[in-house]
């Protein structure tokens, strides 16, 4: 009891300490699209590697993924920058995941209150179409990201449904921007 304890006070102090960095103006304006596309490009062979760890200390930081799913798709186009925004949204989904399971453990597995036991029972019943449910509604929302990982939801349950959930979301942003693109530059 006394762990559990400990460890959900490290998972706040770490979060708090995470949502005052990220809201830092310094910090903000290091993660806007403009700047992140810049420093992908200016990376050359090593940008592809730059994106994936700035998508996942984004999350940390609490960007949305969305942003970096507009970088990737303004850096590699449209059919590189879905592959790159969705191997990089999985990436950063789980070691989100990994790190704030690792940090508070799954105390949300020990909730007694009943509607939240209902909630949880419906992503242990079924924890791929939940998961996968949740990431085509929500994506990358951060509160998602933690609450999954407080969970007593498995790791490879975690990573086969935000696999399945977040295709659909991250295609829709990188091929919807090349739409609103299009319209832009038409109208200029």
């Amino acid at each position: 009891m006394k762990t559990r304890w400990l460890r959900i006070v490290a998972l706040v102090f770490l979060l708090a300490g995470l949502i005052v960095l990220g809201s830092m103006p310094t910090v903000r304006e290091a993660f806007t699209t403009e700047k992140l596309q810049a420093g992908v490009a200016a990376a050359g062979w090593w940008g592809l590697a730059l994106f994936f760890v700035t998508f996942t200390v984004g999350q940390l930081l609490q960007v949305p993924g969305f942003v970096f799913i507009l970088v990737a798709r303004a850096a590699w186009g449209p059919l590189l920058g879905f592959a790159n925004a969705y191997v990089g949204s999985l990436i950063a989904a789980t070691l989100v995941f990994l790190l704030v399971r690792a940090v508070g453990g799954k105390p949300l597995g020990a909730i007694t209150w009943p509607p939240a036991v209902r909630v949880l029972a419906g992503l242990e019943r079924r924890p791929v179409l939940t998961i996968a449910s949740l990431r085509a509604l929500m994506m990358l929302t951060p509160p998602l990201n933690y609450a999954l990982a407080l969970s007593p939801v498995g790791q490879r349950h975690h990573l086969i449904g935000s696999a399945i959930g977040l295709v659909v979301p991250v295609a829709l942003v990188v091929f919807l921007s090349e739409g609103a693109l299009a319209l832009v530059r038409s109208l200029g």
